[in-house]
């Protein structure tokens, strides 16, 4: 069996905790801080896990996960 590739865009915005689960960075924010709420900003630091039906479609873009 030849190695499987991986979609090196998933493998640029998803990796793989521990216990299996998919991490990723939050969205909106990139630009336009100054439109959005503290709160909205301090929320979205650090990353957080996807849902069980989106690492499900994550998975096979990363096949030795």
């Amino acid at each position: 069996m030849p190695k499987l590739k991986t979609k090196s865009g998933a493998k640029k915005r998803f990796s793989l905790t521990a216990s299996g689960k998919v991490k990723h960075g939050q969205a909106d924010k990139r630009h336009g801080m100054v439109k959005r709420s503290k709160r909205q900003l301090r929320d979205q630091r650090g990353t957080s896990t996807l849902s069980k039906p989106d690492s499900i479609i994550v998975k096979k873009f990363l096949p030795y996960s």
